[in-house]
């Protein structure tokens, strides 16, 4: 009997080293868990302002929807090139040799092989001596202290657990994984408009999100060859009536407005291939899978796949183009499809402040959360339902104007040490349908990097590092935070503008725009007295602005003797090159921002919080 315990022992002694050996823990500052857009983003930047950064990502690639997904037709942002976002593009000019190259297909002005995305990505993250990238890498659940995130736990390829503890942690997966597991409070679905405060016509609250979409890249191989593949299960064309004009016969259906070869242009990538990801009566799926287990996503995602070869077989057989097939060169899949889906929507965290389609609407009136702003986009409100019939029709495109995201989106209201990226900042559902860009999603990434690292730095939670700290690092990597389209990184007083901007003196103005909205500053027009007595109230006196007419150059001097004079103004206006002042000729307001900026610095003196009221000094 003795002999019988003593070998159970061994035997469970063996099996405990065993199970430790195959642990590891790792230590790290930032943890990024997710390699998608906001994931590479947040690594970069973290990994750039010198802190010890790990990105955990589960697939071979980098770049999520942009690449692993297939999306590779950035939407948004084209004039508002910033950040990481700016240099992505420039990359991709690198390579293809100029803009007109990636400007191929109709959706969009940058098109390109989503490979190609991913050994930018890739190239961009060996640079930096701070960063470690984890390949394959399965996110398992999170490691909290109390109510702080201390780390997570992964799987390996070879099934072997990783441990990563870290000091901050950035949830960039593509579905708020993290934040669900780290017990973060969270929305999924569509909030009601007595709860968001938004009058769009969501009369109560529900569980629907956005259509998902298998994107495919497919290929001409040739006039000649028949890449036509087998004829799917349950294969029926009525269910692309009305994809195109040339195979529309329902006219119950809405009325396509294209004809086969322009749908198949829409997503037109460089080398004769096509990205696949056509809404309406496409390839888009409803699928709400974001609360299911890994293995019940996996299953339900194959219903996604035979969605998208239907709509390939459609394209081969109903409409003629036998020679177009799935491309052998883009992805290291067993089905040659990508990596993963395109998830639109997931969960969304109840943060410090919830992003609403009236702070994008009317940014001026309000909570003045702009004066926050971490990101910025420019796409209309776009959402897809339209395979869900449950689901509200009268989303598509609400007008609005460019917008910057805030800070506070980022952070959650109680859970410390974990940060949200990508689609799961606090934003309501409606909101969601522009945030959710890939221009956008980059700047949040690198946002949520640049607070990520700041707090390690500074040995403070988060939610603890001024917005000001935030703002400031970001324009010193030539990131928007106020998104004025006529003021670009390229301009000599672009981080002058930014500033004073995020005072709130010398507001824009903002147009709906099609499908690039617009916020312009107007540098070169006058400034309007009776604006900047209010807008200067908070931070001078302006007993000397007259009520009416536009402010001139002797005024200003007057405005800005409480803290500087006349020599001193007159040295400043003549460093930038400017005419001799005249006491009676007017100002512009780029002038103004620029006087402003370098002698009253509002921007630095005049601390804001998450809401984007003004405080006490730091």
């Amino acid at each position: 009997m003795r002999l019988r315990y003593a070998y159970m022992f061994m035997i469970c002694c063996f099996i405990s080293i065993s199970y430790i050996h195959a642990q590891q823990t790792i230590r790290t500052d930032v943890l990024v868990i997710g390699g998608g857009a906001s994931g590479i983003s947040a690594g970069l930047q973290s990994a750039r302002l010198g802190v010890p950064t790990i990105i955990a990502e589960s697939t071979p690639w980098l770049g999520g929807m942009i690449t692993s997904a297939g999306v590779a037709a950035f939407d948004g942002n084209h004039n508002l090139p910033s950040g990481i976002w700016a240099e992505f593009r420039e990359n991709l000019y690198k390579v293809y040799r100029g803009p007109a190259k990636v400007a191929t297909g109709w959706v969009s002005m940058t098109q390109f092989e989503p490979h190609i995305g991913d050994s930018i990505f890739k190239a961009m993250a060996a640079k930096e001596k701070k960063l470690k990238v984890l390949f394959k890498h399965h996110f398992v659940k999170i490691l909290k202290e109390k109510n702080r995130v201390i780390g997570a736990v992964f799987t390996t390829a070879s099934n072997k657990q990783i441990n990563i503890l870290a000091k901050q942690t950035i949830d960039a997966t593509e579905l708020g994984d993290a934040i669900a597991k780290a017990g973060v409070a969270y929305d999924l679905g569509m909030e009601a408009g007595s709860v968001t405060g938004e009058n769009v016509g969501v009369e109560k609250s529900n569980d629907i999100i956005q259509d998902i979409t298998y994107t495919a890249i497919v290929k001409d191989y040739g006039v000649g060859k028949d890449c036509t593949i087998a004829k799917p299960v349950n294969y029926d064309p009525r269910e692309f009536d009305g994809a195109c004009t040339d195979y529309y016969f329902d006219k119950s259906r809405l009325k396509p407005n294209v004809d086969a070869k322009k749908m198949l242009d829409y997503g037109r990538l460089p080398h004769n291939k096509f990205m696949l990801n056509w809404p309406g009566y496409g390839n888009d799926i409803y699928l709400n899978i974001v609360e299911l287990t890994d293995e019940e996503r996996e299953r339900a995602l194959v219903k996604a796949k035979q969605q998208t070869y239907r709509f390939i077989y459609f394209i081969q057989h109903e409409l003629g183009f036998k020679h177009i097939g799935i491309a052998d060169d883009e992805y290291p899949t067993a089905d040659r499809l990508p990596l993963i889906p395109y998830h639109r929507e997931a969960r969304r965290i109840q943060g410090i402040v919830r992003f609403t389609v009236n702070a994008i609407a009317k940014p001026f009136e309000g909570d003045p959360l702009y004066r926050t702003g971490i990101s910025v986009g420019d796409y209309p409100i776009d959402h897809h339902h339209r395979k869900n019939p449950e689901a509200p029709q009268h989303l598509h495109f609400y007008p609005v104007p460019s917008f910057n995201v805030p800070l506070g989106s980022l952070i959650p209201k109680s859970v410390e040490g974990i940060i949200a990226a990508e689609k799961c900042i606090s934003v309501s559902n409606i909101v969601n349908g522009t945030t959710r860009l890939q221009p956008s999603v980059l700047l949040i990434g690198q946002a949520a990097g640049t607070l990520a690292a700041l707090s390690v730095q500074s040995n403070t939670e988060a939610r603890n590092i001024p917005v000001r700290k935030v703002q400031t690092t970001l324009l010193n990597s030539k990131a928007y935070i106020m998104p004025y389209i006529d003021v670009p990184v390229s301009h000599p007083h672009f981080a002058a503008i930014q500033r004073i901007g995020a005072t709130g003196i010398l507001k824009g103005t903002g147009i709906p725009k099609n499908w690039a909205n617009q916020t312009w500053f107007y540098p070169d027009s006058l400034v309007n007295n009776a604006a900047l007595k209010k807008d200067m109230a908070a931070f001078t006196n302006t007993n000397n602005i007259k009520e009416q007419g536009y402010l001139t150059q002797g005024e200003v001097i007057a405005l800005l003797s409480a803290y500087a004079n006349k020599q001193k103004i007159e040295a400043i206006w003549k460093s930038y090159g400017w005419e001799v002042i005249s006491e009676e000729a007017p100002i512009t307001r780029l002038q103004l921002a620029v006087l402003i900026d370098a002698i009253i610095h509002p921007f630095e003196t005049k601390p804001v919080n998450h809401q984007g009221f003004f405080k006490s000094p730091y």
